[in-house]
């Protein structure tokens, strides 16, 4: 029954946050009172942005809770999680260029070139499209080895988002450390992961070829 309503639950859960943000827009226009505050196009920016990063982290988390705990079905919620960082970072981006730069697409390059968090931003966000174009199984059964090294750009795309962030913080920086850890221990337990079944991969092959090596003699 559980494994029936994962995708479902999943994919009203991730929705979640854009509806409670399109509700505070509807207030915000109606007039009524909303949670906003006062430069409403700012705060809109950074809540997209923040679920963006923690949609990635969740994504990140997919791996090592199925390799640690044992706990194969939460595979079949990675590649929606890998989209919900994708539509909120889209929704990022669109809300700056809408709210905090009225459109005005001249300006948009101008900040991308002079301002570094910017550039660094829209580099993740630019190494984000092509996971997403290629996230289905027609691009999977295209690509087969390829898709597997073109996703590791996720690991690339974690570190600019912290860069990201942390260039944009000003003075509080509690925020930025508890995702910046959370991003290096994901990152950690996958390099630690990988190198240990390296290691443990060469060990039979190193015996085969030392009995091979004493066989000749």
């Amino acid at each position: 029954m559980f494994k029936r309503w994962l995708k479902p639950i999943t994919f009203v859960l991730g929705l979640a946050p854009f509806s409670w943000c399109l509700y505070e827009v509807f207030l915000l226009f109606q007039g009524q009172p909303h949670s906003l505050g006062a430069d409403p196009g700012k705060v809109i920016v950074h809540f997209n942005g923040a679920w963006a990063l923690r949609f990635l982290i969740m994504t990140l988390m997919v791996t090592p809770v199925r390799q640690l705990f044992s706990f194969p079905l939460v595979m079949r919620i990675r590649r929606m999680l890998g989209l919900f960082t994708f539509f909120y970072a889209s929704l990022h981006v669109a809300s700056y260029a809408v709210f905090l730069l009225e459109l005005q697409f001249a300006d948009i390059v101008a900040d991308v070139i002079k301002r570094p968090y910017i550039t660094v931003g829209f580099a993740a966000f630019s190494l984000l499209i092509p996971l997403a174009v290629t996230s289905n199984r027609w691009m999977i059964g295209r690509l087969k080895q390829r898709w597997k090294t073109l996703h590791k750009l996720v690991y690339p795309i974690s570190i600019l988002v912290i860069v990201h962030l942390t260039w944009l913080t000003k003075d509080d920086y509690q925020e930025v450390f508890f995702y910046g850890l959370a991003i290096a221990v994901l990152l950690g337990i996958r390099v630690y992961r990988s190198g240990w079944l390296a290691h443990n991969s060469l060990i039979p092959m190193r015996r085969q070829t030392v009995i091979q090596n004493i066989q000749k003699f």
